[in-house]
């Protein structure tokens, strides 16, 4: 993993990287949202603005990049 690759993680909050870990270890917004003790909605606005800061759309997409950057377990 080179320096470049890591930048993508600098811009994240710690907040986003909660809801991008749920997201991919597969969990639904509800299930994040009550992990976090937030609401739906406000998850929901999370994984939007991941999306947007990483340049991700779909689930898959971002599982994909969670499981390349080691934030979750591929076991």
């Amino acid at each position: 993993v080179g320096h470049d690759d890591l930048e993508p993680l600098k811009r994240l909050s710690a907040r986003e990287l909660d809801v991008l870990r749920g997201v991919a270890l597969g969990r639904s917004l509800k299930e994040i949202a009550a992990e976090l003790k937030l609401s739906e909605k406000t998850i929901a606005t999370y994984r939007a603005r991941l999306g947007e800061k990483l340049g991700l759309s779909s689930n898959v997409d971002l599982t994909r990049f969670a499981l390349l950057h080691k934030l979750i377990d591929p076991g």
